[in-house]
């Protein structure tokens, strides 16, 4: 059983958790045209390295941050998000 750590629930079963993927900049809505937001929406990188990520414990709906390696897929951290917040 692969366990990763919730920042509020502790270690937990890896099925309990949902991945939604990269945390990425948003563009501006104001000034960004439509091939853009479409390319902010339906496309990822595809690259190799360290990523922060959003997940969330689907059994409390809590929305964290992990950051994992993609290329060992082995979690080097999870924290929440008002750290990322803090930092930027």
């Amino acid at each position: 059983m692969k366990l990763l750590t919730c920042p509020m629930n502790g270690p937990r079963n890896i099925d309990e958790f949902q991945s939604f993927g990269p945390v990425r900049a948003r563009p501006d809505p104001n000034a960004t045209a439509d091939r853009e937001w479409s390319r902010h929406l339906f496309r990822a990188e595809n690259r190799k390295g360290i990523v922060v990520e959003w997940w969330r414990h689907v059994p409390s709906n809590y929305f964290f941050l992990a950051e994992r390696d993609l290329v060992s897929n082995e979690i080097i951290r999870t924290f929440d998000a008002s750290e990322l917040r803090d930092h930027a």
